[in-house]
């Protein structure tokens, strides 16, 4: 129903920035909500951001807010700038889909990409 492919990770010193891209496709796929949750080992699955297909809706973790900057070119591209990118920035990005509006639970979310992954160096 909805594949989704991230590409864009990589190794950078902290200040840097990197550009992450998720394309998604399947029948259905814009009919959800698309958003990047990110897992560092040993710890929890978090919340990045979220957004709708138009870009009518957005939504931050209070971490990343006013570095990091969500968007799409409403076709199957969601993207995410991450800006001054900090050591505890590191992790395994994932992209995800949800029927569930303005969720950030990654329970809800349905589909997962494999993840790409972004290590920040100090």
């Amino acid at each position: 129903q909805v594949q989704l492919v991230e590409s864009g990770g990589g190794l950078v010193q902290a200040g840097d920035s990197l550009r992450l891209a998720c394309v998604a496709s399947g029948r259905t796929f814009r009919r959800h909500i698309l958003a990047w949750f990110r897992q560092a080992p040993s710890k929890e699955r978090e919340f990045v951001a979220a957004i709708t297909w138009n870009g009518g809706w957005r939504n931050y973790a209070t971490s990343v807010q006013g570095r990091f900057t969500i968007s799409t070119d409403t076709k199957d591209t969601v993207y995410l700038q991450m800006n001054s990118l900090k050591p505890e920035d590191t992790a395994l990005y994932y992209c995800a889909a949800t029927i569930s509006a303005s969720s950030k639970a990654s329970r809800d979310y349905n589909y997962w990409g494999q993840g790409t992954q972004v290590t920040v160096s100090s």
